[in-house]
């Protein structure tokens, strides 16, 4: 790990593949309220701004009322089901062991806190990140730069020495509200709804783990 730089992870769609298991958890959550259970592409699409949006967005598509108790259950739900399918991409853990020693290293995601730790510690890769900063915490969720600002604090780091690492247009907007430089991968679930014009040169585009590591090493030069 050097001092002074940093990269920040999105966690869901860039770190892990958790699509099943979120639409899953929004499933039961639906049907448990009287509802029919939505696609998974349908759920994965509702992903990204939090757990609250998340449930929001569900109980909408299955036409069902707010009820106040609706996020609590779900939080219940997706802690039953948080690694049940969840995995890390295939060759993540070999970019972040090698981005810490280009950088300090951490999680910015605006899943709860706890899940996150949770989901991180199950998969055995919790030990490689220096920071880790959930949506539930004294910080406003993405694409909010402050949660950012703070890692970026914390390691010392300025816009110039700092990359956003995200697969969605609030990873995008985060790193633009802060200042600082931002690669998208490909693979994740939140890429395919970016609107065109947003998408970065192919510069700043991994379709591949390799291909991110080659990024992350160019970009620290």
């Amino acid at each position: 790990m050097q001092s002074g730089r940093l990269i920040a992870f999105d966690l869901d769609g860039t770190l892990v593949d958790s699509r099943r298991d979120l639409a899953d958890s929004a499933n039961q959550l639906v049907v448990e309220l009287g509802g029919q259970p939505l696609t998974q592409d349908a759920v994965v699409a509702m992903v990204g701004e939090g757990a609250s949006v998340l449930v929001r967005r569900a109980l909408d598509a299955a036409q069902l009322p707010d009820a106040p108790a609706a996020l609590g259950r779900f939080l219940e739900i997706y802690d039953q089901r948080l690694l049940r399918s969840t995995v890390l991409y295939p060759g993540m853990r070999e970019v972040v062991e090698a981005a810490r020693r280009r950088a300090r290293v951490a999680v910015l995601t605006n899943k709860p806190l706890r899940h996150t730790e949770r989901l991180l510690d199950g998969l055995a890769v919790r030990q490689l990140f220096d920071d880790v900063i959930g949506g539930d915490g004294p910080h406003p969720r993405k694409p909010a730069p402050d949660a950012l600002r703070t890692l970026m604090a914390d390691a010392g780091a300025t816009e110039q020495s700092t990359l956003m690492v995200g697969d969605s247009i609030v990873d995008v907007e985060t790193a633009g509200n802060a200042g600082v430089a931002c690669c998208l991968v490909a693979w994740g679930f939140g890429f395919s709804r970016i609107p065109a014009g947003t998408l970065p040169s192919e510069q700043w585009l991994a379709t591949d783990a390799t291909t991110l590591s080659r990024i992350i090493d160019a970009f620290f030069l």
